[in-house]
């Protein structure tokens, strides 16, 4: 990328994938590089700042995720998206354009340049947003509100909540459910057809009647019982417990810890 043109210019994009992978094909087509690249609403203005808003371009998304998939190859593909998914790095989008634009030029071997510093925090990335959405895979719990309708809430620091609900799509094809991500206040609707992810400010959950109140709350204490009678009380070891199972998210379990 040495023969790249720096521009000092801030560019901003509406927070989506398709979003992002618009800013990737304006770059790597012009071969420039911006100072610096941000979600519209993680943006914090600075009057210092040149920015353009880049208008996401679904038919630029579309050959750029080929393109990757293709040139780069799927591994590159799957760790862009996760890290793309990756909440905690302030300069997470910058990094990961610089990684695709060089990947375009070097193919797959993009991935064993981990010495380059933004190949190592794309790959550190896409650990801790894998890794937390892995977690969630077992400790999520799903509470009835409605006859056929389960609901699960969620704290993760990651935006994950789509990789998070094909899963369980994949492991309930048959049941309707919602998981809340009430860190971003957003939900993924699925109803054995199709999913939908949603501002929660535009969704109103339905009242818990008192049958299924009733029943759910049997269920529950069932379950705590389950987990009470297979602990053992002489192996109790509440720092290794935490490793496995965060204390941030006990506030999602139905069990007490």
């Amino acid at each position: 990328m040495s023969n790249w043109k720096l521009i000092n210019k801030t560019l901003l994009y509406d927070g989506t994938f398709d979003g992002f992978l618009t800013i990737v094909f304006d770059c790597y087509s012009s071969k420039t590089l911006p100072q610096k690249v941000f979600s519209e609403n993680s943006y914090v203005v600075n009057f210092l700042d040149k920015t353009v808003y880049i208008k996401t371009d679904f038919e630029k998304s579309s050959r750029v995720f080929n393109g990757i998939h293709k040139i780069i190859g799927y591994d590159t593909l799957y760790n862009t998206y996760h890290a793309f998914l990756c909440d905690i790095e302030k300069d997470k989008d910058i990094n990961i354009l610089k990684y695709l634009c060089d990947g375009f030029s070097l193919g797959p071997k993009i991935n064993n340049r981990i010495t380059i510093s933004y190949v190592y925090k794309v790959m550190a990335m896409k650990k801790r947003a894998f890794g937390e959405c892995h977690r969630l895979k077992g400790l999520l719990r799903f509470i009835e509100i409605d006859n056929n309708l389960f609901y699960a809430s969620i704290h993760p620091d990651n935006n994950i909540l789509e990789p998070l609900g094909q899963h369980f799509i994949r492991r309930l094809p048959t049941q309707n459910f919602i998981i809340h991500d009430k860190v971003r206040d957003i939900c993924f609707l699925y109803n054995c057809k199709e999913y939908r992810i949603v501002d929660c400010r535009d969704f109103k959950l339905p009242n818990i009647s008192d049958d299924v109140l009733e029943k759910e709350m049997l269920y529950q204490s069932l379950w705590k019982t389950f987990f009470k009678t297979i602990a053992i009380k002489e192996r109790t070891n509440p720092r290794c417990q935490m490793q496995y199972m965060p204390k941030k998210y006990w506030k999602d379990l139905i069990e007490e810890p």
